[in-house]
């Protein structure tokens, strides 16, 4: 019982940091959503790229179901860095809508899953886990990434999202 639960609560709160993180563009010029503000180049835009990438790898190859879709391989050198901001022929519609993509994959792996079935992440430390570590961790990178987004809407227009 506790298992579900779990499953649940962590799922819920997944699915509403994906809408947070849409909702940071909303009413944004494609230069706002673009523009970096940070050293590293971070945008808006790229945050949601790169936790489309990270959702897709980690419900997607952790578990032997990857997304459909070509995406660069977690060990790919030349792509490393590359998914915080969005290319010139990346639109903002594309990534959204990978993102939405990516969020219905990840949503049938965790709704087919048990919370304690076995996945493997080739890059980590302790390779072996199950769909609760994942949760957690997509959840935790969800979050800080929304945290991020947070501070980057502040800084364009004095958006906080309060009450969203």
């Amino acid at each position: 019982m506790i298992d579900e639960f779990a499953k649940e609560y962590l799922h819920s709160d997944l699915r509403e940091l994906r809408e947070v993180m849409v909702w940071k563009l909303e009413g944004l010029s494609e230069e706002d959503v673009r523009r970096p503000l940070v050293a590293s180049g971070t945008n808006l835009l790229g945050l949601v790229k790169h936790l489309a990438l990270s959702e897709s790898r980690y419900f997607g190859l952790v578990f032997g179901r990857p997304f459909p879709e070509p995406m660069p391989a977690w060990d790919d050198p030349e792509a490393r860095g590359q998914s915080m901001w969005a290319a010139e022929d990346e639109s903002r519609e594309d990534v959204v809508e990978r993102y939405r993509r990516v969020w219905a994959h990840s949503d049938a792996t965790i709704a087919a899953l048990s919370v304690d079935s076995p996945g493997f992440v080739p890059w980590w430390p302790r390779p072996d886990v199950m769909l609760f570590n994942v949760l957690v961790h997509e959840l935790t990178e969800t979050a800080r990434h929304a945290g991020h987004a947070d501070i980057l809407r502040e800084q364009i227009d004095g958006a906080t999202g309060e009450g969203r």
